[in-house]
């Protein structure tokens, strides 16, 4: 096994369902430019409230990917 190079990038997914649809929703769209994609991390977690309720998640996330040889 050689040594692998590492970069991650910072995305923000939005979601009025949750949290996990907001990282999801990221990552998702991420892999349809992006391979080898391996880790994630959530940086930061908002939201939006509207009438006392919560309306709308916006979730940061590290996302992290090996470059290709």
């Amino acid at each position: 096994m050689g040594n692998h190079v590492y970069k991650h990038i910072e995305l923000t997914g939005s979601s009025a369902k949750s949290i996990e649809d907001a990282v999801s929703g990221a990552i998702a769209k991420a892999s349809l430019t992006l391979r080898n994609i391996h880790w994630f991390e959530v940086v930061e977690t908002r939201g939006h409230v509207e009438g006392g309720k919560v309306a709308h998640w916006q979730v940061t996330i590290k996302v992290g990917f090996t470059l290709e040889e």
